[in-house]
């Protein structure tokens, strides 16, 4: 009921809507003169597209949004001497697939590791790489046997991680060589079934 009024409720007060003079009364400002919305005496107008906007806007961002993916390993890059030297032993002796590098300035060779990584070889390095054996790349082979016959072949040597023997086997079963490329860089070989 609208104050100093009594029943039956506000029949003298103006339809909601009707612009009125009334300060007493609920109202929206317009200007200097208020707008009757009886029906929403404590909340506001304003305050409910508020709200609106914000649901909705929350709706939205928790629909739109993936949950955090973590990084994934794409490639390995490595400087050297003789670029077509290089291609050749990941290509030939390796066993690498060659894939289009996008640069295309003679600089670039581009190898497949694995369905989604890389390897990128890079010419211009003046010296031997020069890192220990704990700094290398790993790729897993289906059979150790075969793969070191092809190493044998190309006259490739290759040792344990210690270098007291050819070929070991991890804790885990899986077995394990290591060789350098013709630039000095370690590589690991392993038949692991992950």
């Amino acid at each position: 009921m609208c104050a100093g009024h009594k029943p039956p409720a506000c029949m003298g007060c103006p339809a909601p809507g009707k612009v009125t003079e009334n300060p007493a009364v609920s109202s929206s400002s317009i200007g200097s003169r208020d707008v009757l919305f009886p029906a929403m005496n404590t909340i506001r107008i304003a305050d409910l597209l508020s709200l609106a906007v914000l649901l909705s806007g929350t709706l939205l961002f928790s629909q739109s949004s993936t949950p955090a993916k973590a990084p994934e390993f794409d490639h390995y890059a490595i400087h050297v001497r003789d670029l077509a030297k290089s291609a050749d032993f990941y290509e030939k002796v390796i066993g690498l697939e060659r894939i289009p590098d996008p640069f295309k300035d003679g600089r670039h060779i581009w190898f497949r590791m694995s369905a989604h990584n890389q390897l990128h070889v890079v010419a211009g390095a003046t010296e031997m790489n020069s890192q220990p054996i704990d700094v290398h790349f790993a790729l897993r082979v289906g059979s150790m046997a075969n793969f070191t016959a092809r190493l044998d072949k190309a006259q490739v040597k290759y040792r344990s991680f210690k270098g007291d023997e050819r070929i070991t086997t991890r804790p885990d079963g899986v077995h394990q060589t290591y060789l350098q490329d013709l630039d000095g860089y370690w590589i690991e070989i392993n038949d692991g079934n992950y």
